[in-house]
C-alpha cells in the first residue's frame, strides 16, 4: 500500500506541499484582481506603480513604528472578494491606496493566537503551547530593539487582547530577557481591577478567551498595575471605568489604551493585538463579520491618531498583518468560519499592508512573504539587528 513506502509518502508529501503553495499564489493573485476591481472605490489611488523605493533621504530620522495584528483570522469572502468588501471599507477606501500592499504572507508555524503572535514579533516560528503561561523563547522585537539602540522601557509598549498575552513582551532568551523586554497593558486585566469585582456591566468586555472558554491563564511577568493608570496613562480610575462602559468590544478598549498611551508616552515601538474576530469560535456568524467591521474600523482610528499626534505624524511605519487565516466551507477537515485548524493555505494565507514613513503608496506584491519577515524589516527600518530571527527583511519597504 502507498502507505507504507516510503517513496510513496514521499511524493504523497511533496504533492501535498505543492498543493499548498499553489492555493497560496492562487489567494495572492484573487486578492490582486479584487483590488484592481476596486481601485474606482479610492478616489484618486493608483494600485500599481513603477518602483517601491523610496530615497533615503526623505525618510525621517525620528523613526516610530505601529504594529496591528488583525487578530483572530478572516477569510477573503468576508473581507477582500467582491462580496466582503463592504465589511472592510477603510482597508479598502483610506488605508490600502496609501499603502504597500502583499497579497501573499505565510504562516507556517502553530495556528494558535498567542503562539502564532509571539511568531510574528520573535521572527521564529515558536513551538510552546498555545495555551500556556509561557513566555517566547526566542528574543522579542522589543528586546532587539532596547538593548541594540540602548532605549528606555518606556519607548516599548504592547497592548494585548486578553491574559494569556500577558508574557509576550518579554522572552525567557538567556542572552535578553529580563528587564529588555515591552511593557505590556492587559486592558481587560486593568478593567477587572478597576471594577473591584462588580463588573455586571462591562462584562462583554472582559471574556477572555473564545477559543477555550473555561481556559484562565495565570497572570504573571511585567503587569501594568491599576495605581499606575493615573501616572501614566494621566487617566483617574473612575475616568476609565466611565469610558468603558460607552464601549461597545474589547478591542475598542485596547485602542482607547493605546491612544493614551500614544499622546502621553509617545513610545517609539507600539504593538497593538486585536482579538474582536476570535469570536467566531462562538459560532455565530453575525458576530464573526461585526468583529471584522469593527476591526476595520479600529485600524482606520490608530492611522488617524498617526497623523494627528504631534510626536507620530510624519515619521511613524504602520504595519497591519493578520496571525493567520480561517478554514474555508469546502474543507471537510474544518468548521468553515468557526475554526483555523486544517493548516491549509486558507488558514495559512494572509496578507500585510505597511503604510507611512518610507513607504511607497499605491503598490501591490504578489511574492511570498514569511509572517517571519516582520521582525527583520522593523529592524533594518529603525537600526537594530535582530540576529536570531528566522525571516529576512522585505527588500520592498528598505
Amino acid at each position: 500500500m502507498t502507505s507504507c513506502d516510503p517513496r510513496g509518502a514521499a511524493r504523497d508529501n511533496r504533492r501535498s506541499v505543492k498543493t499548498a503553495r499553489e492555493g497560496s499564489l492562487k489567494l495572492a493573485y484573487d486578492r490582486r484582481e479584487f483590488l484592481r476591481a476596486a481601485a474606482g472605490l479610492a478616489a484618486g489611488a493608483t494600485l500599481f506603480g513603477s518602483s517601491p523605493f523610496l530615497p533615503a533621504a526623505t525618510i525621517p530620522k525620528k523613526k516610530k513604528v505601529v504594529v496591528i495584528t488583525f487578530g483572530g483570522g478572516a477569510r477573503d469572502q468576508e473581507t477582500f472578494a467582491l462580496e466582503g468588501q463592504e465589511n472592510i471599507p477603510h482597508l479598502m477606501r483610506d488605508l490600502i491606496p496609501q499603502s504597500s500592499f502583499f497579497t501573499q504572507v505565510v504562516n507556517r508555524g502553530i495556528l494558535g493566537h498567542y503562539v502564532a503572535t509571539a511568531s510574528l514579533a520573535t521572527g521564529v516560528y515558536e513551538t510552546f503551547n498555545n495555551f500556556a503561561a509561557t513566555p517566547p523563547e526566542s528574543p522579542t522585537i522589543f528586546e532587539y530593539f532596547r538593548k541594540d539602540l540602548k532605549r528606555p522601557a518606556s519607548d516599548a509598549w504592547v497592548v494585548a487582547p486578553s491574559n494569556g498575552f500577558n508574557r509576550i513582551g518579554e522572552s525567557s532568551h538567556r542572552s535578553y530577557g529580563q528587564g529588555l523586554g515591552a511593557s505590556v497593558i492587559l486592558p481587560k486585566h486593568l478593567l477587572t481591577a478597576a471594577m473591584s469585582g462588580h463588573s455586571g456591566d462591562v462584562e462583554h468586555l472582559l471574556r477572555d478567551n473564545y477559543e477555550t472558554p473555561y481556559y484562565a491563564p495565570e497572570l504573571g511577568g511585567t503587569e501594568f498595575e491599576l495605581q499606575q493608570l493615573e501616572n501614566i496613562l494621566k487617566l483617574s480610575v473612575d475616568d476609565f471605568k466611565a469610558h468603558a462602559r460607552t464601549l461597545a468590544s474589547p478591542d475598542e478598549l485596547s485602542v482607547y489604551i493605546a491612544r493614551q498611551l500614544m499622546r502621553q508616552l509617545a513610545p517609539s515601538l507600539l504593538w497593538i493585538t486585536m482579538h474582536d474576530i476570535d469570536i467566531a469560535h462562538a459560532g455565530t456568524y453575525s458576530l464573526y463579520v461585526d468583529g471584522i467591521r469593527r476591526t476595520d474600523r479600529l485600524c482606520a482610528d490608530v492611522w488617524k491618531a498617526i497623523q494627528t499626534e504631534p510626536e507620530y505624524a510624519g515619521n511613524t511605519t504602520l504595519f497591519i498583518l493578520p496571525d493567520f487565516g480561517r478554514d474555508s466551507d469546502e474543507d471537510a477537515g474544518g468548521n468553515g468560519f468557526q475554526h483555523h485548524r486544517t493548516g491549509d493555505a486558507l488558514s495559512r494565507t494572509t496578507w500585510m499592508l505597511a503604510l507611512g514613513a518610507g513607504v511607497r503608496e499605491g503598490l501591490v506584491f504578489d511574492r511570498r512573504v514569511d509572517s517571519t519577515d516582520l521582525v527583520p524589516t522593523v529592524g533594518a527600518m529603525m537600526g537594530f539587528s535582530p540576529s536570531l530571527a528566522q525571516g529576512k527583511p522585505v527588500s520592498e519597504l528598505l
